[in-house]
């Protein structure tokens, strides 16, 4: 079965308050009824943008390692999972589930290529 990485996407100028108890909860909620119906394999978090090192391999075969944090930051990725689902439409419809809880935001959902799987245009039901 396909898998898929959702991710959340916001603004990293714009500070977000901590998730309530009701809200941590529910989301909670969310990932056993996902644990139990075998989609969901793993999900995280990420730390705050300031402690990103991006690493760089250049033409000349030189590494240029760069310390967060980074004026032209303009997105952040806040939290991701990592499913498996039949096809893109039933990865939607859980990441419609999890917006539902989450609030107004952006979720991006892609395909995950592996071993033995050729890549494509994402299944659709």
């Amino acid at each position: 079965m396909p898998q898929y990485l959702m991710y959340s996407v916001g603004d990293d100028s714009v500070p977000t308050p901590p998730p309530t108890p009701e809200l941590m909860a529910e989301m909670g909620r969310f990932a056993e009824d996902a644990v139990k119906a075998g989609v969901l394999l793993a999900t995280g978090g990420f730390a705050p943008s300031a402690s990103e090192i991006r690493l760089t391999l250049t033409d000349g075969g030189d590494y240029t390692v760069l310390d967060g944090p980074y004026t032209e930051a303009k997105e952040l990725i806040g939290g991701w999972a990592l499913v498996e689902c039949r096809d893109a439409d039933e990865a939607v419809a859980w990441a419609k589930r999890f917006l539902g809880i989450a609030g107004p935001g952006e979720t991006r959902i892609r395909q995950v290529f592996g071993p033995g799987v050729v890549a494509g245009p994402p299944a659709r039901g």
